[in-house]
């Protein structure tokens, strides 16, 4: 269990840092034009947050994966952690449309990827819980 714990450590920093790029990616100068101030700043540091919180959690995993495992408060975040992930993966189908990626190769595979990934953390930190 403890191995699954670093490996999701490494998944969710890389996962944080891919999350620089999206504004280039997702050209939000552009499609971001038309909003008010508030709302552009809000995405932008939104998705700032999300990016800490998903490394914090990766951090976590890494250096204190025991004590995920072996402490009651531990398999209390270990809850927490897969109640968040469970909810992350019911918007891969409930939130997003299916517009956004059904025909196209590329996006389907991100859509069938990330949502792999997001039912292996529900259950690798689910599992950890009851450890």
């Amino acid at each position: 269990m403890l191995l699954h714990l670093n490996i999701i450590g490494c998944v969710l920093l890389c996962l944080a840092l891919l999350h620089g790029i999206f504004p280039r990616y997702f050209r939000w100068r552009e499609e971001l034009a038309g909003l008010s101030l508030m709302n552009r700043q809000m995405m932008t540091i939104h998705t700032f947050f999300i990016a800490v919180t998903v490394a914090g959690m990766g951090v976590l995993c890494l250096v204190a994966g025991d004590d995920l495992l072996n402490t009651p408060l531990g398999r209390k975040v270990c809850f927490g952690f897969a109640f968040f992930w469970a909810l992350r993966l019911g918007i891969q189908f409930f939130g997003y449309s299916p517009q956004l990626w059904r025909g196209k190769r590329f996006e389907t595979a991100v859509h069938i990827v990330f949502t792999l990934l997001w039912a292996y953390l529900t259950v690798v930190f689910l599992l950890a819980y009851f450890y």
